[in-house]
């Protein structure tokens, strides 16, 4: 399913951990079920984001994984806008002892956790896709259409839907078929349309609708800019308005390829100790993943 089944290459998956974690947490925490062991931890997230992450990988298959983090709230992109996700409230307190948690849990399957200050797993993962894709099919896990934007040839995008073990996977061709425009034309249209929960607004008025049909019919940002001229008095007056922040919300939306981190295919093999795990999930009272095994 990650790409071309003729193709003999390894299978990569990478983990948008922050996505799944969180994804796991509000699906459980609405009703109350915090899932609190004996030592008084709560572990709903991890107990979620482990059994999406082992779902995949008994629905994919992959030879490789590896899973990737946000390292703290703050990026470069707060440095570029104070408003950056300044609308998001702080994690829960039951969410918070779960973030070492998850990264431990990870980490007794012998996967690699990555991350690093200053950015977000996005740019991880966009970095190692790009450079994975030239000797494997990678596959990104995650919930966020942002990470639409990454595909190509070599790189399809899972997306979660309701419950466990339910895909949305893309490759371009798909994608072209949903949305009518190319992954890259993605970052135009969130600058343009703006990102209510990156909280930043792109060019205001201009909603999905209007951007898709302006991208369809002038490719870009540049091109939408070179055609002013042609647009309705309406569309013009509001890109006229937002220029400056047409232009940043576009550096905003972007996923960072050139992030300086690595991670071979030789460190993200999968395979795991049987024993090893068990120990984990029964030390911290993961029974519902337990019972997976």
């Amino acid at each position: 399913m990650l790409g071309n089944e003729n193709e003999q290459r390894p299978t990569f998956l990478l983990v948008d951990g922050m996505a799944l974690l969180f994804r796991a947490f509000y699906g459980t925490a609405v009703t109350g079920q915090f899932m609190i062991n004996s030592k008084g931890v709560p572990t709903n997230a991890v107990q979620g984001f482990l059994k999406h992450m082992l779902t995949a990988t008994n629905h994919f298959k992959p030879s490789h994984v590896a899973v990737c983090w946000d390292m703290g709230s703050h990026t470069f992109r707060n440095e570029l806008f104070d408003g950056y996700k300044a609308n998001r409230s702080d994690a829960p307190v039951e969410m918070i002892p779960q973030f070492d948690l998850a990264k431990e849990a990870v980490q007794s399957f012998d996967i690699p956790n990555i991350g690093l200050a200053g950015f977000e797993a996005d740019d991880c993962i966009g970095t190692i896709a790009k450079a994975s894709a030239k000797d494997s099919r990678v596959g990104i896990l995650t919930g966020d259409q942002d990470m639409l934007q990454l595909l190509d040839e070599h790189i399809s995008v899972v997306l979660l839907k309701k419950g466990f073990g339910n895909y949305d996977v893309h490759n371009p061709h798909s994608f072209y078929e949903w949305k009518g425009i190319k992954p890259r034309q993605m970052i135009d249209l969130k600058a343009l349309m703006g990102d209510t929960a990156d909280n930043y607004p792109g060019v205001k008025g201009i909603g999905e609708k209007t951007a898709l049909k302006l991208l369809t019919e002038y490719e870009s940002i540049e091109g939408i800019l070179e055609n002013l001229s042609s647009l309705t008095k309406g569309q013009r007056a509001k890109i006229e308005a937002e220029l400056e922040m047409l232009h940043l919300s576009r550096k905003l939306a972007e996923i960072k390829c050139d992030v300086p981190i690595s991670c071979s295919l030789d460190e993200a093999y999968f395979q795991y100790d049987d024993e090893k795990v068990r120990y984990m999930l029964e030390t911290h009272e993961f029974r519902s993943v337990l019972r997976m095994l």
